[in-house]
């Protein structure tokens, strides 16, 4: 399957689980820039059915998000590191910030990467995709809410079981 659609259905996922917290977070807050973790069992850069999402991932997020204002060119830069949950999802809610929009068509308005920062797992320690930066952005119109989906991050396993990946 396609890391991309594979990203975007877990995305969808986590976001539609139920949680006080997190629920209360993505209601009160404009952008949401998210990503997953897995272990790319086979070190082919796909996500194979011996694949998994990788839990208690430290990933940094730097983003930067001009302000919308035709008298100045004002930007919001920050950089957080988040853990990844049980299902190797990382999020960062970003609260509503007056003057920055979410997903403007003009290219550079916003960007957010993911940069992968250390694994606790002893069996998937290796870094496969490091960073991303492309991203797709989706607006909700029936809630103040836009999400940030930054592609899939993964770790290898420093031996290759050569039975499991054959096709």
């Amino acid at each position: 399957m396609d890391p991309k659609i594979l990203f975007i259905l877990s995305s969808f996922l986590s976001l539609s689980l139920p949680s006080e917290v997190e629920a209360a977070a993505i209601a009160n807050s404009q952008i949401t820039v998210m990503g997953i973790v897995y272990c790319d069992i086979c070190s082919n850069n796909t996500f194979s059915r011996h694949s998994y999402f990788m839990p208690g991932v430290e990933v940094r997020i730097d983003c930067t998000f001009k302000a919308v204002s035709p008298k100045t060119t004002e930007q919001i830069s920050l950089s957080v590191n988040r853990t990844t949950d049980k299902n190797g999802v990382y999020k960062l809610a970003i609260p509503s910030v007056d003057g920055i929009e979410c997903a403007r068509e003009k290219a550079m308005e916003s960007s957010c990467r993911a940069s992968l920062m250390w694994s606790s797992s002893s069996s998937c320690n290796v870094p496969g995709y490091r960073t991303t930066s492309d991203e797709i952005a989706v607006k909700s119109r029936q809630a103040n809410l836009c999400i940030y989906c930054l592609n899939a991050l993964n770790y290898r396993p420093s031996r290759i079981d050569i039975t499991l990946c054959q096709n």
